[in-house]
């Protein structure tokens, strides 16, 4: 029984970033049976009822099968945005989407006023390479209109094969609806990417979380002590856009910066449901300074990792307010391929705060904004000056111009990346006084 940390989800072609293998539990539905109240007979009457008078009197035939499966749909869909039931085709896709790939666009999604709304593109994607963004209302697809559409509905009507192209009709920031047409692909998602921005100052990206991301952070960590060749001054852990994904990496890869203490704990109906993580007291990242970047589009398993450290101050957290998707949901296998992805438990960060529909509040907001360099003004240096001084420590003359075209680096172009490395600098200035 995987319990699964994600923002209701495509990935699109996958629902929502889990799978069987996952977390194991015992199964529930035994301490679910014995305390469950007697039927209700006058509504299962009612039920009954509107079922035969549907096979009688609807304007065209409808099956047993059909009736049934939509009546469990029904049930599903009005719990809340997170709950469904997954037909063979969509539990398979569950599945396969841990492995981290999968076909579509690549883009999370939730439900908001009865539209489709991207919480967020996954990087290196057919949706990011759109230009598609967190919060984009889609309010058609091949130009039918989503309102009114489930979830699941919306799902299928943007499925399809690789190669295939689709239009969506988008809406940014109340603005007017534009087209957008993509290229369905095949998903291969690497869930980490790493690389040093400066001498001694590594960047980590979680693009979501796979079963091996875990594993994969401690790699990366390991690989960014070796380029620099000492000790890492500082490092930017960055979730931004991450829709979540399994609960046990990211509670490894909290684990990579903690010693001690409580990383997420769940609570539930059942007895299942109520969980405790805590660090062992190993540290792969040896303590150095953090910051965490994050924005509305991190979600779920993003803000255990962003939750978990700021309640333990290990790290400072940049950047905007994140999804506030708090909740724990459960695959419960059927018979016949099937399952259901119900809502189980909400989790709770080591210092008890629920996340649920209000987020993350970062230490430090810094909101997205354009980086444009300006040309310096033609002005004079001493060294420039017929005649100047030496320097008497022997340091070499520095006149205007001299300095070489630095080499364009990551952060140059991404404002909230830049004010996460001033800030590891200005930290480690402190730290050496």
């Amino acid at each position: 029984m995987p319990q699964l940390f994600r923002a209701t989800s495509l990935a699109l072609a996958a629902t929502l970033l889990g799978g069987a293998s996952l977390l194991h539990a015992a199964e529930p539905t035994e301490t679910v049976a014995s305390s469950k109240a007697p039927l209700p007979l006058d509504e299962l009457r009612t039920f009954a009822e509107v079922m035969d008078r549907i096979k009688t009197a609807y304007v065209e035939p409808v099956s047993d099968k059909t009736l049934l499966e939509n009546a469990i749909k029904g049930m599903l869909s009005n719990l809340d945005p997170h709950s469904a039931y997954l037909e063979p085709d969509d539990f398979a896709e569950l599945q396969e989407s841990t492995s981290g790939e999968f076909g579509g666009l690549g883009i999370e999604v939730g439900m908001e006023d009865g539209f489709v709304k991207v919480i967020s593109p996954i990087d290196d994607t057919p949706a990011s390479a759109a230009g598609i963004q967190p919060g984009d209302l889609i309010i058609k697809i091949d130009d039918q209109p989503t309102k009114g559409l489930s979830m699941m509905e919306a799902v299928d009507k943007m499925r399809g094969k690789a190669g295939s192209k689709i239009k969506l009709t988008l809406v940014r920031d109340g603005g007017k609806p534009f087209d957008v047409t993509l290229t369905r692909a095949a998903i291969k998602v690497k869930s980490v990417k790493s690389e040093l921005l400066d001498d001694g100052y590594g960047y980590l990206r979680i693009t979501q979380f796979q079963v091996k991301t875990g594993e994969e952070v401690g790699k990366a960590l390991a690989k960014l002590r070796k380029e620099n060749a000492k000790k890492l001054s500082g490092i930017v852990l960055d979730l931004r856009n991450n829709p979540g994904g399994v609960l046990q990496a990211a509670v490894e890869v909290t684990d990579h910066f903690l010693k001690k203490g409580l990383i997420v704990y769940t609570k539930g109906r059942i007895p299942n449901s109520e969980l405790r993580f805590s660090a062992d007291p190993a540290d792969a990242s040896e303590g150095v300074p953090l910051v965490v970047l994050i924005n509305g589009g991190s979600a779920s398993a993003s803000e255990i990792v962003a939750g978990a450290l700021q309640d333990h101050k290990r790290g400072v957290l940049m950047g905007t307010d994140s999804f506030g998707k708090g909740s724990v949901q459960t695959v419960l296998p059927l018979t016949n391929d099937r399952a259901l992805k119900l809502t189980t438990a909400l989790y709770y960060t080591p210092n008890g705060r629920s996340i649920q529909a209000q987020g993350i509040v970062p230490d430090i907001e810094v909101t997205r904004a354009k980086v444009t360099k300006l040309q310096a003004d033609s002005i004079y240096k001493e060294a420039d000056l017929q005649g100047h001084l030496g320097n008497g420590n022997g340091g070499k003359d520095k006149p205007t111009g001299s300095q070489a075209a630095s080499k364009s680096k990551l952060q140059d172009d991404d404002y909230q990346l830049s004010q996460a490395l001033n800030l590891l600098k200005g930290l480690n200035v402190t730290r050496s006084n």
